[in-house]
């Protein structure tokens, strides 16, 4: 048996990187999965097919009335969502003396207004269901901050806000929300750094290594299934004790 057998998941920004290593992860645990992207690739549908139920929707997240369409769209299919993982987001990084008006704009309504739209939308369902875990994509930025990711880590740290108080709104509804905060992930972000960067951060991170996008999703399972019941408005690091 899979640790999801039975549920329904819905991801956003789900087509790449750690969005879609927690994609296949949710299928190969028996979770059916919707899950969001700007452009669908060519083919990924068909690959995704092969572990389970999934259906794809080419939607931006941080559009209020398209995130509600979807939502609308799972429903109609599947009846019911236990499952909303918040990962879609962007990083625009540049130090706050030429942080443009845009930049901030684009980066808190990626990361921080896209989950409000998904959060919005489901609030509702999942408190009729009297049931439902909902799983922000933070970070370790968003914790204790980072130079030259202002807008970045205020839009994770608004995340922090976001679940905890959506975990006190829907707590007596069954409803459970949290927020999973990698660090330095081995996912193609960490080709920017120069070479003493890496070396500087793989001696600061006490496990000596970057994580891998398998293990954020092994924290993402265990935040959707039933091993997580009596956990709620918690953020938990994925971080190689980066953040103790």
């Amino acid at each position: 048996m899979g640790l999801l057998d039975g549920k329904i998941a819905l991801v956003t920004g789900g087509s790449r990187g750690i969005g879609l290593t927690i994609v296949q992860r949710f299928l190969q645990e028996g979770a059916s999965v919707a899950f969001t992207c700007r452009h669908l690739p060519e083919g990924l549908l068909d690959e995704l097919s092969a572990l389970g139920t999934v259906c794809a929707f080419e939607s931006d997240a941080a559009d209020f009335e398209a995130a509600h369409k979807v939502v609308d769209a799972v429903m109609e299919r599947f009846g019911r969502i236990d499952v909303l993982m918040c990962n879609a987001g962007i990083s625009r990084d540049t130090i706050m003396v030429r942080m443009t008006e845009y930049l901030w704009d684009e980066v808190i309504t990626g990361n921080l207004k896209s989950a409000f739209n998904y959060s919005q939308a489901v609030s509702a369902i999942m408190a009729r269901q009297r049931s439902g875990s909902i799983i922000y994509m933070g970070s370790s930025a968003g914790l204790h901050g980072n130079p030259g990711q202002t807008n970045y880590a205020a839009s994770k740290g608004g995340l922090v806000g976001l679940a905890k108080s959506m975990a006190k709104e829907l707590g007596s509804r069954g409803v459970r929300a949290n927020v999973l905060a990698p660090g330095f992930i081995d996912a193609g972000l960490l080709d920017s750094l120069s070479d003493k960067l890496k070396e500087y951060w793989l001696n600061y991170i006490p496990l000596h290594r970057w994580g891998t996008k398998e293990e954020v999703a092994g924290v993402a399972l265990f935040l959707a299934s039933d091993l997580s019941t009596y956990v709620t408005s918690q953020v938990i690091d994925c971080c190689g004790g980066l953040t103790s």
